[in-house]
This record gives C-alpha cells, sequence and structure tokens, in this order.
C-alpha cells in the first residue's frame, strides 16, 4: 500500500513539470498560460510561441508520462506489489499532475501528450491506433479537440474489443484504468466540447497569435 501512495506521488510530481510554462519563459519572455486561450499544452504553445517551443513541449510533456510508468514498472519488479496497480497508478497520477500542477500555481494543461506517453509505453499497440485516428481527425477538420476527444473515446472501446497485447501491462483492471485516462482527457476539454456543440470551436493554425 506504501509503495501505492509513493507512486501517485511520484508521478504526480513528474506530471507538475510544465514544459509548456519553461519552454514560452526561456524562448519567448513570457508565461503561455497568459497568451492565446490561456493554456499550458503544445496547441497552445504553437500558436503563441512557435513550433520548435511546439515540438519540444509535444515530446517532453510525452516523456513525462513515459518516465512515471517506467518507474512504476522497475518498483514493481522489486518489490512484492501489483506491478499492473502501480503502472496504472503513474499513468493516472501523471495525467493528473500535468493538468494540476504543484509547482505552477495548479493551472496546467490538458494532458494529451502526456496520455499519449502513457498509452504509448503501456500499450503500444492501441497507442499508435488512437494517435492515428486523432492525426486523421485533425487534419481533416483541423480541430486538435476533436481528435484529442474523439482518441480518448477510442481507447476504452479498442481495449474492450481488441486482445490485448500490451507492452508493459495488462489485466482485469485495464478497462476501468482505460475509462479513468477517457474521462480524465474528456473532463480536460469540457471547455471544448461545449464549444465543440455550438460549432465555435477555435481551427489549428500555425501562425503565431500575438494576443
Amino acid at each position: 500500500m506504501v509503495a501505492f501512495v509513493v507512486i501517485s506521488i511520484v508521478a504526480y510530481l513528474i506530471g507538475s513539470i510544465s514544459f509548456s510554462v519553461i519552454f514560452s519563459k526561456k524562448m519567448a519572455g513570457f508565461d503561455v498560460r497568459e497568451k492565446g486561450s490561456g493554456n499550458a499544452g503544445t496547441t497552445n504553445v504553437l500558436r503563441t510561441v512557435g513550433k520548435k517551443a511546439a515540438i519540444l513541449t509535444l515530446l517532453c510533456d510525452a516523456l513525462k508520462g513515459v518516465v512515471a510508468v517506467l518507474i512504476a514498472y522497475v518498483v514493481g519488479l522489486f518489490i512484492n506489489e501489483n506491478k499492473e496497480i502501480l503502472i496504472q497508478l503513474a499513468g493516472i497520477f501523471v495525467i493528473i499532475g500535468h493538468t494540476f500542477p504543484i509547482f505552477f500555481k495548479f493551472k496546467g494543461g490538458k494532458g494529451i501528450a502526456t496520455a499519449l506517453g502513457v498509452l504509448l509505453i503501456t500499450n503500444w499497440n492501441i497507442g499508435l491506433i488512437c494517435l492515428v485516428f486523432a492525426l486523421l481527425l485533425m487534419a481533416l477538420s483541423r480541430m486538435v479537440s476533436l481528435g484529442s476527444i474523439s482518441a480518448a473515446i477510442l481507447f476504452p472501446v479498442l481495449v474492450l474489443f481488441m486482445q490485448s497485447n500490451a507492452y508493459l501491462v495488462e489485466g482485469k483492471y485495464y478497462f476501468i484504468y482505460s475509462i479513468i485516462i477517457a474521462v480524465l482527457v474528456i473532463f480536460n476539454h469540457r471547455t471544448n466540447v461545449k464549444r465543440l456543440l455550438s460549432g465555435t470551436e477555435n481551427k489549428l493554425s500555425f501562425k503565431k497569435t500575438e494576443n
């Protein structure tokens, strides 16, 4: 039980490292949360700082998920605890940390890149399907939120109907875990859902905005 708590805290702290804020301050001299949509995520970095900062943010945010899961996996190899639960707690809490970062006044991003890192390292085949599906929707609609939300919904559907070939973890709780991840992502996109339903959602642009 102690290991579950420790892994959850460590994963949350890893998730709380807000690379979008770090890179925007370093490369553009402002906090990305003060510009554009106010979100500390890759899309807002792209719109307000530029492509280089956005790529770095995307990679580092995804890496947070990978690192948190790998730490849980290694710990699970050496202690007498349920490795499946350890890894899944790491995956959940690193996304929560990204969304509510303790180091940045609990105002973070929506967790898509971090969730992608978690998914790819735990179940690479389902992760790739979700990634391709999201990218196709984004390309067709030019709306990042639509691709992100749709991929989040697809995740538990694939877990339910596909034979598991999980890379690091599988088991009886994996479907519940996939639902929790999907709910987190959709909750973080609740304002986007409202705009999608009203037809006012912003479309992706590769030009920096000055607001």
